[in-house]
């Protein structure tokens, strides 16, 4: 199975401005634990998960103040939509994180979670895969 195939093409998208806590209740209606950060003045691509603002808040800082900018990670790891899913779960597994922005010729097209892979790799849905 490919990273295509888990991925969620409906990927939340913020500036460098949102305030963490802006970004954490974006996160929180639309359910998913990463946004991709759009910095339109480096043209830079990052990623802030709930992991940044969790540390950022166990810190004692304030998330209406604290910006996406200061959080988001820039040295991102990105897949392909052509990646096997191991290929996927190794990346993450090396690099420690949980999310993997999908890109393609065009930019972000997707995200790919470790709960995506896990969702793809359970036997019911294997099993229900192989039967469609």
């Amino acid at each position: 199975m490919l990273v295509r195939d888990a991925m969620s093409t409906m990927v939340l998208t913020i500036g460098p401005a949102h305030t963490l806590r802006q970004a954490a209740r974006l996160m929180s209606a639309r359910r998913v634990g990463a946004a991709v950060v759009l910095d339109p003045d480096t043209s830079g691509l990052g990623i802030l998960t709930e992991r940044d603002i969790l540390n950022s808040v166990g810190l004692g800082q304030d998330p209406d103040h604290e910006t996406a900018s200061t959080h988001t990670t820039t040295d991102v790891v990105f897949a392909a939509p052509s990646w096997t899913l191991v290929e996927a779960a190794d990346a993450m597994n090396h690099g420690g994180f949980r999310h993997l922005i999908v890109l393609d010729d065009h930019g972000p097209v997707g995200i790919v979670s470790v709960r995506d892979i896990i969702r793809c790799w359970t036997p019911a849905r294997r099993e229900s895969a192989l039967a469609g």
